[in-house]
């Protein structure tokens, strides 16, 4: 199986949906290197940044999901290396 390394970048501008966010989270969890959390109360946001090791497809569909919740955004970034398992 090829897997990819990305970021995943996530803007909450809404905490209606951070439940949903943790659910995926946890059920694509197996694939999570790590994640880190950045609240910004100045600008009434949060910033996380999601570390994956997965199939592209894997990571290409938990990144959609995420930025489908409301008042959720999320951008991926690549790493140029393809990686077999």
């Amino acid at each position: 199986m090829e897997c990819r390394v990305a970021l995943i970048a996530v803007m909450v501008e809404k905490k209606d949906n951070v439940g949903k966010l943790n659910e995926l989270l946890h059920e694509y969890g197996d694939y999570v290197i790590g994640r880190m959390g950045l609240p910004y109360p100045k600008r009434g946001i949060q910033i996380i940044s999601v570390a994956v090791d997965a199939p592209a497809d894997v990571i290409n569909t938990l990144s959609g999901k995420i930025g489908r919740l409301s008042g959720i955004s999320s951008k991926t970034v690549y790493s140029g290396t393809v990686f077999s398992d």
